[in-house]
């Protein structure tokens, strides 16, 4: 079988930034009460789930130098699809000029790496390219009357190409979990916006983060100690710090980017992951732990050894 890297990636987001003082000036709320809560100053609002995921998907074929044409298959990562029939990945493949297999894949906020592994094992099973995207348009599914959910939501894509090597994969260990029966804390019916229970997503979000981290960790045969960066899913800032202290993570071993972009579901980590390429905290050679948490409610972590 075959091993896996990625080896290319893009972002897009939209060109409209809200900031505290804009939703301050029209909700009751304050930029001190947002920051304080959540850790968000500013978010992205605006564009379409396809057309974010093409634009990001675009960045990472060239970074990679890959052709569209030679893409095994497109998975997007997306809880904001532009319908129900037929998946939105469709439109993103039609847009890349991608000729191999399409599809969505919906685990809320963990989609990323949810897609990072089946991604993995698509190509161990013979695929050779894979082109994955974490889309958002929260901003669609948001009541901006709801001064508790307004505060939180941005729009934007993250997307990665992975290849085929002959050598090891990059994927060292992982984990995925799900449990349904507390998919009343975060939901969305259809034509419908966005509810969630805050305090009670706070209290499994950081215990799913670090169970499933271990987890990860333990079958990769190492410990939070190993883990030269740390990417989590970006919903908020206290999640995030409470997470990492409890792994015995420092700040300077984990990425935080919430606070320009908000919670952008499936696109933040790949956002995240970015962002640590583009500013150097990521190199070739360096351990790096991907955990994400969501409705469903869902979990997941990812190994890498980055460059493998």
């Amino acid at each position: 079988m075959s091993g896996a890297r990625i080896t290319g990636w893009g972002i897009a987001l939209p060109d409209k930034v809200v900031t505290n003082e804009d939703l301050s000036a029209r909700l009751d709320t304050s930029d001190a009460w947002i920051t304080e809560r959540t850790g968000i100053k500013e978010r992205r609002i605006g564009g379409t789930t396809s057309g974010l995921a093409i634009e990001a998907g675009r960045a990472a074929l060239a970074r990679a130098g890959v052709r569209p044409e030679d893409v095994d298959a497109v998975i997007l990562a997306t809880t904001t699809p532009e319908g129900i029939v037929p998946g939105t990945s469709a439109a993103v493949q039609e847009g890349l000029g991608i000729g191999g297999g399409a599809f969505d894949l919906n685990a809320a906020c963990s989609g990323f790496v949810y897609g990072l592994v089946t991604a993995h094992g698509l190509i161990a099973t013979g695929a050779r390219r894979i082109l994955l995207v974490g889309s958002e348009t929260l901003s669609k599914i948001t009541d901006w009357d709801d001064r508790t959910l307004a505060v939180l939501v941005g729009d934007g894509a993250g997307a990665v190409v992975l290849e085929a090597t002959d050598g090891p994969s990059e994927l060292l260990g992982w984990h995925l979990g799900a449990d349904g029966s507390l998919r009343h804390l975060l939901y969305c019916e259809h034509g419908g916006y966005l509810a969630m229970n805050g305090k009670e997503i706070f209290r499994h979000a950081v215990r799913a983060v670090i169970e499933s981290s271990l987890v990860a960790l333990q079958r990769a045969g190492l410990t939070p100690d190993d883990v030269d960066l740390f990417v989590p899913h970006q919903a908020n800032a206290r999640i995030i710090v409470a997470a990492a202290e409890r792994l015995g993570i420092a700040p300077e071993r984990y990425v935080v980017t919430i606070d320009r972009y908000g919670n952008t579901s499936s696109a933040s980590i790949p956002l995240a992951l970015a962002d640590a390429l583009e500013t150097g905290r990521l190199r070739e050679g360096s351990t790096v732990l991907l955990s994400g948490f969501g409705g469903g409610m869902t979990w997941a972590s990812a190994v890498l050894r980055w460059g493998a």
